[in-house]
């Protein structure tokens, strides 16, 4: 067994090892570590042990300290920082020896995010400073913008454009200090737009910068995996806010972390593509490059 794994049961172990719940635990553990190729899903596990998903979810969560999916991201990273590092796979192999979709899955599992407090999110940006600079991608000019903390901002411009598109980003932190460092923010334009850098060794750092209730949104957006779409009905179940489809819509337009946090995966509820704040023709190239990727 994985040696997380390993950890996780121990500890369960240690706390209450009597407790009929552990069992369930030690099931869980053993399916995801032995059957990860699969990538089961928190319903397939509930079915095969006879529970509601929910009953696990929580059940699991409490023990281990994370969810099923959490654990199962976890055990993959694993095995995926062995198959690319000591045994030197091609991203396109290990992304297939670990059953995900193709480099592109494999890539999501790599980006890292953390939020602002609500403090600093009110302060409007004050006292941070953000580096920003413009360059060429897939889908026009890319408007990248850092903290010292990791990537804060994308935004896109077609020709001409590029003042307006600044303009629109620092609009949403107008405290903060902006500094022009092209230098600085290229490495996270290859980072993002180059599948060729995205590597376990470097994981993609994002903080997010919004309300409470905007990054509950846009963490829901990291989980929609390439390749496939969300409705805002989805994603306002999702995170317990079922009679909110307007309001994540609105969040959704306001994401500031455009491609990497996927807001162009979000679609409207009859299957319609929708809005988008760089625009439908940027939305759809985004959809089709990253189909290419799977």
């Amino acid at each position: 067994m994985n040696i997380l794994a390993d950890t996780i049961s121990d500890n369960a172990v240690d706390n209450t090892p009597r407790d009929a719940d552990y069992d369930i635990v030690r099931q869980v553990i053993a399916i995801i570590s032995e059957e990860y190729r699969d990538q089961p899903g928190l319903e397939t596990i509930a079915r095969r042990l006879d529970m509601s998903p929910t009953t696990l979810q929580k059940t699991f969560t409490r023990w281990a300290g994370l969810s099923p999916k959490a654990f199962l991201q976890a055990i993959t990273l694993d095995h995926a920082k062995r198959l690319l590092g000591e045994e030197k796979l091609p991203l396109l192999d290990t992304s297939y020896e670990l059953g995900l979709s193709g480099p592109g899955r494999l890539h999501d599992l790599f980006v890292t995010h953390e939020s602002m407090s609500p403090g600093e999110w009110k302060a409007g940006g004050g006292g941070l400073v953000i580096r920003y600079g413009f360059h060429a991608s897939p889908f026009g000019t890319a408007l990248v913008m850092a903290t010292e903390r990791g990537l804060a901002g994308i935004a896109f411009a077609d020709p001409g454009e590029e003042q307006s598109a600044l303009e629109d980003m620092s609009a949403r932190w107008p405290q903060a200090c902006y500094v022009e460092d092209w230098v600085m923010t290229e490495a996270f334009a290859r980072r993002i737009f180059d599948p060729a850098e995205w590597t376990p060794e470097r994981p993609l750092k994002v903080v997010l910068i919004g309300t409470d209730f905007q990054v509950q949104v846009w963490e829901s957006l990291l989980k929609i995996p390439l390749g496939t779409a969300k409705t805002y009905s989805d994603i306002a179940r999702e995170i317990g806010r079922p009679k909110a489809s307007r309001a994540v819509g609105a969040a959704i337009g306001r994401n500031p972390i455009s491609f990497v946090v996927p807001c162009h995966r979000a679609i409207g509820k009859s299957g319609a593509l929708t809005g988008y704040h760089w625009g439908l023709t940027r939305k759809r190239a985004m959809l089709g490059w990253e189909a290419g990727q799977v």
